[in-house]
């Protein structure tokens, strides 16, 4: 997967606090807490504001700019997202589009996408933010797991000019089984893969010692 591009690339524009292999660990240790101590209760669902809490739990330990709104232009790739001078304006106004049908919803999840409002996560966070938003208006969210990662990459790549691919595959992927906490975790080690992160299953974190275990196999 390509990297982020800043004009001025560096971590002192991201402030980034650990490298990516700690930052893949700790926030999978964050996205547990969110299921299991029902954190996401207390978040907004649908809007800007709820993605912000999201993004700020997930990467508090890994970014200074953690749920803060990126100042500068940034790209991936050939795609480049929303140009930063206009970011607030047009983040409102994705908060305020309809969610009443599981098309709005992907329309929203898409525009989201192209607003891409932080510096790093944005991804990880849009899909948890995605899914408590399916499961509010429709019972239902995403088997992740059941996605393959060049499809969901692809489909995403496309939605920017049209949105038919990813609705549909996600349609065709979704599941009621909205409580059970392992099929929540395996989502989100899929996630993580589609960044190209696979160092550390959410299942068995073991605090910082398997951390330590994993940095001496290097």
């Amino acid at each position: 997967m390509d990297k982020y591009s800043f004009k001025e690339m560096n971590d002192t524009i991201l402030k980034r606090l650990v490298d990516e292999k700690e930052e893949e660990y700790l926030s999978k240790k964050r996205v547990k807490e969110l299921f299991d101590k029902n954190i996401f209760s207390k978040f907004e669902i649908g809007t800007f504001k709820g993605l912000q809490a999201i993004h700020q739990y997930l990467f508090q330990d890994c970014f200074k700019t953690a749920g803060l709104i990126r100042s500068h232009d940034i790209k991936k790739g050939d795609t480049f997202f929303c140009k930063a001078m206009y970011l607030k304006d047009n983040l409102k106004t994705v908060s305020n589009m309809k969610e009443d049908t599981f098309e709005d919803i992907v329309d929203k999840y898409v525009e989201m996408n192209v607003m891409h409002p932080f510096y790093e996560g944005n991804g990880r966070a849009t899909r948890i933010w995605l899914d408590l938003l399916l499961i509010k208006k429709l019972g239902k969210c995403v088997d992740w797991q059941k996605i393959n990662k060049e499809d969901y990459l692809s489909a995403m790549k496309r939605s920017i000019i049209n949105s038919l691919e990813i609705k549909t595959l996600l349609k065709e992927n979704l599941t009621s089984n909205i409580s059970n906490r392992d099929v929540f975790m395996s989502n989100i080690n899929q996630s993580y893969r589609y960044e190209n992160m696979s160092s550390y299953d959410i299942h068995n974190l073991d605090n910082k010692i398997e951390l330590n275990k994993k940095k001496s196999k290097k």
